[in-house]
């Protein structure tokens, strides 16, 4: 697989190409109790004919309520784990088609027993060779491709998983030809959460009950996150109940929240 454009921001895949190198994995997921370390492995391949050089720098972000992250300095979020977090080596060279492991270590010191987050932007810092793209760049400015690689860090001491659900509300437009309704997911715990929101409806006269696919987000500790869901067109006629069933797992109770909709 390759990508023609310089540069790309991906999180949640294994795999990941940004114009001539790649990147695997691009999510780091540390469970490190409070005084110890972990350590993962990073692999990144060349795939460029010519020699490049990588760099490694941190980086924090925060979440909106749609999803997007909000990238920040290093440091700045009081969610930052990016001064537990040591790449080794911070710098390397690849011939054409080398690929080569870093070491990403997380060192968690005592008593900090907090889930923490961050990101590791790998860089093409500088070609060895002069490259013939750069003769036509008439504008004189080069772009550098990145890849970011996603770093979350949760204890296995911590437990605290908690998230509620709430605010069901239709979002259908005249022109829409099928309904959607929005719901938020808040998570209130001190765990990052996969959850899964579904829809459920049951007429009120024949207490049938339909169950639609349900969506998955990831939503980490003190995030409100928006999630956005659909009915078929054709499910029925009449007064019926629209239940948002939240599961996280994790052996959690089902969180739900309900609305009275007429079909």
């Amino acid at each position: 697989m390759r990508f023609s454009f310089f540069f790309i921001f991906l999180f949640g895949i294994t795999f990941v190409n940004a114009q001539d190198f790649e990147v695997a994995p691009v999510v780091l997921n540390y469970s490190t109790n409070p005084g110890e370390i972990q350590q993962s492995t990073v692999t990144i391949r060349n795939h460029a004919n010519i020699k490049q050089a990588f760099t490694f720098n941190l980086g924090d972000f925060e979440m909106d309520v749609d999803g997007r992250k909000k990238r920040m300095p290093a440091g700045s979020s009081n969610r930052s784990c990016a001064n537990w977090i040591t790449v080794n080596p911070s710098f390397i060279e690849l011939n054409p088609n080398e690929e080569r492991q870093i070491t990403v270590i997380m060192t968690v010191p005592k008593g900090e027993n907090a889930s923490k987050w961050g990101m590791i932007y790998v860089q093409a810092a500088s070609e060895q060779n002069e490259n013939p793209i750069d003769k036509e760049l008439a504008t004189g400015i080069k772009i550098t491709p990145r890849i970011v690689i996603l770093v979350n860090q949760s204890p296995k001491t911590n437990d605290k998983f908690k998230a509620t659900i709430g605010n069901l509300v239709e979002k259908t437009e005249e022109s829409d030809s099928i309904r959607s309704f929005a719901i938020t997911v808040e998570n209130i715990g001190d765990k990052i959460i996969e959850a899964r929101v579904q829809l459920a409806l049951a007429n009120l006269e024949t207490a049938k009950e339909q169950k639609f696919p349900s969506k998955m987000e990831r939503v980490y500790p003190g995030e409100k996150r928006t999630f956005t869901l659909e009915l078929p067109s054709v499910i029925g006629t009449g007064k019926h109940a629209l239940a948002a069933i939240l599961d996280y797992g994790h052996g959690t109770n089902l969180e739900g929240t309900q609305i009275l909709i007429d079909l």
